[in-house]
């Protein structure tokens, strides 16, 4: 499976540079070129990406504020002209740290030093699936205590979340983000089919026409997580 990248440079020339390498690579794949981190962080929130090639010196936010605000799940690779910036690659736990110009071979150097902690991530995590088993949820003035095992699915609602339950016809309604949540809901067990819904894999019952069916429910598998969702089915269909 390709992992998911972002390019991010104020700079024209570079930024297309960035783009076109990451293009050329064959286990990477371009989901984004900003020449502005606001509209990134934007689409941060709606979307994911494990890999960010990104420069430091820029205006408005800079490429270590930028970095500070992501979540820890996110590779960064660092591209600037100023070296004097390495220390601050180093304190923010980065990837690797490439210093303008940089030749397509420096650049496939840190996209396999990223791709081989992506993958070690991926496979400790699939065999040491979290210890928690619940979370809680702030609904009104309530807090719900919510059993994983519980969950069917969620739903995002711009600042709000649907979390439907197995015994419950009504969901519990709770201030929150989609982006959130998924965060903290186990990765062996969750998955996002679609920018507004990530579904409990252990439930899924039928599946017709790229729709996972939950009774008189069905969600759409959408364009941006079908290679995900179709590569764990796949794995398990006879």
């Amino acid at each position: 499976m390709k992992i998911k990248t972002l390019a991010i440079d104020d700079e024209p020339l570079a930024l297309q540079l960035v783009s076109g390498f990451v293009q050329k690579t064959p286990f990477l794949e371009l989901k984004g070129s900003f020449d502005n981190p606001v509209p990134a962080l934007e689409y941060l929130k709606e979307n994911e990406a494990d890999l960010i090639f990104l420069d430091i010196h820029m205006p408005d936010i800079t490429g270590t504020t930028f970095a500070e605000q992501l979540d820890n799940k996110v590779k960064i690779i660092f591209t600037t002209a100023h070296d004097r910036y390495a220390m601050d690659g180093f304190r923010l736990k980065a990837v690797d740290f490439l210093l303008k110009p940089f030749s397509y071979e420096d650049f496939l150097l840190s996209a396999q030093r990223a791709k081989y902690l992506i993958d070690l991530e991926k496979h400790h995590n699939e065999a040491n699936p979290s210890d928690d088993s619940y979370i809680f949820l702030k609904s009104d003035y309530k807090i719900f205590r919510v059993n994983f095992r519980d969950i069917l699915y969620v739903e995002g609602l711009k600042e709000y979340i649907r979390v439907f339950l197995l015994s419950d016809s009504k969901p519990i309604l709770s201030i929150n983000t989609l982006k959130n949540i998924e965060a903290r809901l186990p990765a062996s067990r969750f998955m996002r089919v679609h920018r507004s819904y990530i579904v409990n894999l252990e439930h899924i019952r039928t599946i017709e026409r790229q729709r996972i069916i939950f009774g008189k429910v069905a969600i759409p598998v959408t364009d941006q997580y079908k290679e995900k969702f179709q590569e764990y089915i796949g794995k398990r269909i006879l």
